[in-house]
């Protein structure tokens, strides 16, 4: 339980700059980082940066998988640390 604070800031920062390198490809027209990566680091507890990701790089704004699934995950996440917390 101690580590939970670093993993969290460690894999919100991850999906952060997943987002950005996925972006920087796309307007490369380079290879992309897959959808279900991207999904996964949300899912295991990188939402918030995720969630970041789209709003500053304005990426993956468009697929409802993001822009509602990942905000479903936050929700979830804050949900879980509530009752892991209290």
């Amino acid at each position: 339980m101690k580590y939970l604070p670093a993993y969290l800031l460690l894999i919100n920062a991850a999906s952060l700059l997943f987002m950005y390198a996925d972006k920087r490809r796309a307007i490369k027209k380079r290879w992309r980082i897959s959808e279900a990566t991207l999904m996964t680091l949300a899912a295991i507890g990188g939402s918030l940066g995720a969630l970041a990701g789209m709003l500053l790089f304005r990426h993956k704004t468009r697929h409802p998988k993001f822009y509602i699934g990942v905000p479903a995950l936050l929700l979830l996440q804050i949900i879980l640390l509530f009752f892991v917390f209290s």
